[in-house]
């Protein structure tokens, strides 16, 4: 059973720093408890570091699911500040370059709004990705995974284990397939009428 990546050891003590590891991730996650801080929760990026402020009363399972909260806000807001097609390009090359060798070579990335039932699409013969819009404003993981994920398949065209073995080494496939996933249901709930009064 892997580790839990949010806690290695014991709870921290009060208002101490408590580096965390993020599994594979290249930023770690420092949590800093503060007796000052009764219900509050925050976090901001330092460096190549993210800092979350949470309370010292906290548990240890609300600190796991708090830093899970903040770091799927931080990149939110992260992917927000709209990436145009060239920092898109820019991200595809530097995601080939650290998940595929390099080997994957996109002659164009683009974002596109006339795929509402894909997030993504490529046409291998001519090297090119196209990206739903609905993906801006989601997490930089999410949109992340599906550059990848279109990307491995300049290399490999169908979804085989060749394929799923490519995107093996992206330490956020998962997560980023559930969230995608958990906006797929969400679009499919019956959307009812406000109740009066709201």
């Amino acid at each position: 059973m892997p580790v839990d990546p949010l806690h290695s050891a014991a709870r921290p003590s009060r208002s101490a720093p408590s580096p965390l590891s993020r599994g594979q991730e290249a930023d770690a996650v420092e949590v800093r408890r503060s007796t000052r801080r009764r219900r509050t929760v925050s976090a901001y990026r330092e460096g190549d570091r993210t800092i979350v402020l949470i309370p010292a009363r906290m548990s240890d399972a609300e600190e796991r699911r708090w830093v899970g909260v903040m770091l799927d806000k931080l990149a939110a807001q992260e992917s927000r500040r709209m990436l145009g097609d060239a920092e898109l390009a820019d991200r595809a090359h530097r995601l080939s370059e650290q998940y595929l060798d390099g080997r994957a070579r996109p002659a164009s990335v683009r974002w596109v709004t006339n795929q509402n039932t894909r997030w993504g699409s490529c046409t291998p013969a001519e090297g090119s990705i196209r990206l739903s819009h609905r993906l801006q404003g989601m997490p930089e993981y999410v949109v992340d995974y599906v550059l990848l994920h279109e990307l491995a398949h300049l290399l490999v065209p169908g979804h085989g284990p060749e394929f799923w073995r490519l995107l093996e080494a992206y330490p956020r496939t998962e997560r980023a397939r559930g969230y995608l996933e958990g906006v797929v249901a969400a679009d499919r709930l019956p959307h009812l009428p406000a109740a009066r009064g709201e």
